[in-house]
């Protein structure tokens, strides 16, 4: 199970793809993240502003 960014809540602020290890989050309107890539270390969650991130 992999991280997941609600599009909702997210408001695209990049401080959750700098601290992926793996680089599995990707830029657009929103944040993205690759759920292939994922390793579930929950980093990207621990920076997110907004609270956009949680577990799928």
């Amino acid at each position: 199970m992999a991280y997941k960014i609600d599009e909702n809540v997210c408001i695209a602020c990049g401080s959750c793809a700098g601290e992926c290890p793996t680089e599995a989050i990707s830029a657009g309107d929103v944040y993205v993240i690759d759920a292939n890539k994922c390793i579930e270390c929950g980093s990207c969650a621990g920076v997110c502003p907004t609270g956009a991130i949680s577990l799928e």
